[in-house]
């Protein structure tokens, strides 16, 4: 149940219960140096009797004489009405002891201050051996006492109060602890109220840093921090359906046309062939863009796995040109391949990834021109850099290249040859799996890709 309390509750019960000790510790502090005090006074004012009660005795005719002796103490110590007295004579014999009292039995000279109940009375009490001594010899010894009852009342009275007083003080500390446990707690109520106002539509909002306390400063600012990251999320996943869902249109509408069309009329086997070669074709690519979408969902989940390998780059790169010859060749566009390097990785995946950037190079390069892969490395990474020779790319379309289903120039996203817009994003993917990143620029009609390795070497 204790987890099921609020925060609120729990610092007001820790509060309470600290109060309460210290205001405890504090009250028994008091009675025992109250008690002690007390102490003190009767014990000075047992020896300050017994002191005068042996000069009184010192000053006796010697022998002593029982009788006299009781009676001199007796009238001397007569109108001290809480105090109560013993003489004992030689072998213990009592030669004196007040009415109604029962004084302790084998109580010593040496004991000092002495505490006993008898008769519904409390007594403090000092013995003390006086000199002199009776026809038989031997000494005698006084006992006074002192009744403690109206002490006995006083630390009542004052225990009462003093716990009354603790009592009210803890439950008055409770209340105050409360109140302040709420007012500190404000700050949260509010992040929560700020909070709850939040929803797919309102990931704009932000805690204020500002008007909450510095203890809770770093927490508004994580919590902000992952608003930014659920916004950017959110909005990367709603343009990523509406791509999908315009992208996944056209071959289902082209599709759904032919079809139409092909069961309007009867047609003989050949059309029927056409038709269904056209068809081949819209399902390849459907297939290919369902492909391409899970390996990108696996990939920003962390669900592909880099086959470990060391992959010799300029041959992965040299077997690409040789695959890409001829379409090279048809557009008279060279290819060039300087440096070399190795890197500990999935070879499938990285000569994917490379594939698509020398594909997409060759789209975009004008006939005449130069692809080039450079690959070189020092002590901190490796690099590889894919560059063709063509029209500038504006920097809005640089810093959107690697987004799904970007294309920089849309009226050619049909054309024979243009892929679907998801190559460079798996390249990006593909690259951060190996633990590396990958950049776009372009200056001075060259377009150049970066992609940058921990060096393995």
């Amino acid at each position: 149940m204790g987890s099921r309390l609020t925060l609120t509750v729990r610092l007001t019960l820790l509060f309470t219960i600290g109060s309460a000790v210290v205001l405890l510790t504090l009250g028994w502090l008091v009675m025992a140096t109250i008690a002690s005090h007390f102490d003190e006074l009767d014990r000075d004012e047992l020896s300050g009797k017994l002191d005068y009660a042996a000069q009184l005795v010192a000053t006796m005719e010697h022998p002593l004489n029982k009788d006299v002796v009781a009676k001199a103490l007796a009238s001397t110590f007569a109108g001290h009405h809480e105090l109560v007295m013993q003489v004992r004579g030689p072998r213990g014999a009592v030669w004196f002891a007040s009415p109604d009292v029962e004084f302790p039995a084998g109580w010593t000279a040496t004991s000092g201050l002495y505490r006993w109940h008898a008769g519904g009375r409390t007594f403090h009490g000092l013995e003390m051996t006086l000199p002199g001594g009776t026809t038989a010899g031997g000494a005698l010894t006084l006992t006074l006492a002192l009744d403690t009852a109206h002490h006995e009342r006083f630390l009542y009275r004052f225990r009462m109060t003093l716990w009354l007083f603790v009592a009210c003080a803890v439950m008055l500390m409770g209340l105050l602890g409360w109140v302040s446990a709420r007012r500190g707690l404000a700050p949260l109520r509010a992040m929560r109220e700020r909070a709850a106002t939040v929803t797919a539509h309102s990931l704009d909002r932000r805690l204020s840093v500002k008007a909450v306390p510095p203890e809770l400063a770093e927490l508004a600012l994580t919590l902000n921090e992952m608003l930014e990251r659920l916004e950017d999320a959110f909005q990367r996943l709603s343009d990523f359906s509406a791509d999908l869902a315009h992208e996944l249109r056209t071959p289902v509408s082209n599709l759904m046309m032919q079809t139409h069309v092909a069961l309007s009329l009867p047609r003989d086997a050949d059309g029927y062939r056409a038709i269904l070669e056209s068809n081949s074709e819209e399902y390849e690519r459907l297939a290919r863009m369902i492909s391409d979408m899970l390996f990108l969902a696996q990939a920003e989940n962390g669900l592909v796995l880099v086959h470990q390998e060391v992959v010799d780059l300029a041959h992965e790169v040299r077997q690409l040109f040789d695959f890409y010859e001829l379409l090279a060749d048809e557009k008279r566009i060279d290819l060039q391949l300087r440096g070399e390097g190795a890197l500990n990785g999935d070879r499938l995946m990285l000569r994917r990834a490379l594939g698509n950037l020398i594909s997409n190079a060759l789209r975009h390069t004008p006939v005449g021109g130069t692809i080039s892969v450079e690959i070189d490395q020092d002590g901190a990474r490796l690099r590889i850099q894919v560059r063709n020779t063509g029209e500038p790319v504006a920097a809005a379309h640089l810093a959107r290249f690697f987004e799904r289903f970007y294309r920089a120039d849309p009226a050619r996203q049909h054309e024979a040859g243009e892929g679907i817009g998801l190559g460079l994003s798996i390249t990006r993917a593909i690259v951060r799996a190996h633990g590396g990143e990958v950049s776009a620029a372009s200056s001075d009609g060259l377009t150049s890709f970066s992609l940058y390795f921990p060096n393995s070497g």
